[in-house]
């Protein structure tokens, strides 16, 4: 029987084609299709500004950078995460503190936040883990009292909405990371972006991603470009961009079918004992990057169970490694277990079934057929 990867991409005859007319073109990067792809954002999030850049750490990078991250500077993360949440901060030589998940969602509880906020503290890193919103109007309610700025890490979110509105819409957070990795809601092989309604930031973050260059106006020959500020070459190609404007012209649908995907996930395992799935409250809809199930360690053999799965060619993964208990971070920050004990739970059962708009009915019923065979065993 086939491999079912966890994730993966969906590519059709449209996307080759939106890409074969670039390369056929005279602009490989930096001519119109980044203008196009960033417009199509705009639309399919509400944003004002969308920046295209080369994917999504560097996404969260530059946002920092354009935060004014700096030595001396804290950011606060959750520790559920892939690790680019947290280095963001780590890059730009502050650092990363974490604050606990909560026990239904996953995502970072607000309520935490306050007590981890110290004078140093300059951004908030919230993170949409597997595709469902954080509480936004939470987390920026505590922003505003202590005058920080909400970076959302929306790279597991694209096509998920908080209280009716688009992930990305609306001033919930002042920049907000996307990534269009091949496993995402749409991809362009890599790359990712940065939403914002502050021109401002819009204009400094695509400084940022072209080396810091601009030109300096005051009546300066064009060809006078000088380098601004310190940047990066985080430009997204046109190449890359037109597979982007593609796929989005595809996300409802992507949307929909996780979302479908999910529906009977929920159904199959709703009664199965010593098995949780994540907590998806009325006013947010997840957009599903992952679906992740939690094994209760006293009833499940969660590594038993995932190399059964693998044997029967279903290559489920685990997400995440708790960040604060990455060897980098334990050396270099202090961190380590028992600091987050919620997250610390999580990970001990956690497993991410195959979650992609390709995957067909029958695909579906056998991940549950298997994962419930071998379950039963467990008792």
């Amino acid at each position: 029987m086939s491999k079912l990867p966890y994730g993966r991409q969906t590519v059709d005859e449209d996307d080759v084609r939106a890409v074969v007319e670039v390369l056929r073109g005279d602009r490989l990067t930096q001519g119109p299709a980044v203008e196009r792809f960033e417009a199509g954002l705009t639309l399919a999030t509400g944003a004002r500004h969308a920046v295209a850049v080369a994917n999504g750490t560097v996404a969260l990078h530059l946002a920092c950078v354009a935060a004014g991250m700096g030595p001396g500077d804290e950011g606060i993360t959750t520790p559920i995460t892939f690790a680019a949440s947290a280095n963001c901060i780590a890059y730009c030589g502050a650092a990363p503190r974490f604050v606990d998940v909560e026990h239904g969602s996953w995502n970072v509880d607000p309520d935490l936040l306050e007590a981890a906020i110290t004078a140093r503290t300059k951004v908030l890193v919230p993170v949409h883990f597997a595709g469902l919103p954080c509480d936004m109007r939470a987390v920026r309610d505590v922003a505003e009292r202590h005058g920080l700025t909400v970076i959302a890490d929306a790279c597991h979110a694209l096509g998920a909405t908080y209280q009716g509105l688009p992930i990305g819409a609306g001033n919930l957070a002042h920049m907000t990371c996307l990534s269009f990795h091949p496993v995402k809601h749409i991809t362009t092989a890599e790359g990712g972006a940065v939403l914002t309604d502050d021109e401002a930031t819009a204009r400094a973050l695509r400084r940022l991603r072209h080396h810091g260059i601009a030109s300096p106006g005051g009546g300066q020959p064009a060809f006078h470009q000088e380098m601004q500020v310190l940047g990066v070459n985080g430009r997204l190609s046109d190449v890359h961009s037109a597979l982007g404007s593609s796929q989005l012209t595809k996300l409802g649908a992507f949307v929909a079918r996780r979302r479908q995907i999910a529906a009977r996930y929920r159904e199959a395992f709703a009664t199965v004992p010593g098995l949780r799935m994540q907590a998806e409250p009325p006013d947010r809809r997840s957009s599903y990057h992952l679906f992740v199930i939690w094994l209760d360690p006293a009833l499940h053999d969660r590594r038993r169970v995932y190399e059964e799965l693998h044997a029967r060619d279903i290559l489920v993964q685990v997400h995440y490694v708790p960040v604060h208990l990455h060897a980098y971070y334990r050396s270099r920050f202090g961190t380590g277990p028992g600091q987050h004990p919620i997250a610390e739970e999580y990970y001990a059962g956690a497993l991410s079934l195959p979650m992609y708009p390709a995957l067909s009915d029958e695909d579906v019923e056998r991940v549950i057929m298997e994962l419930r065979e071998i379950l039963a065993t467990d008792r």
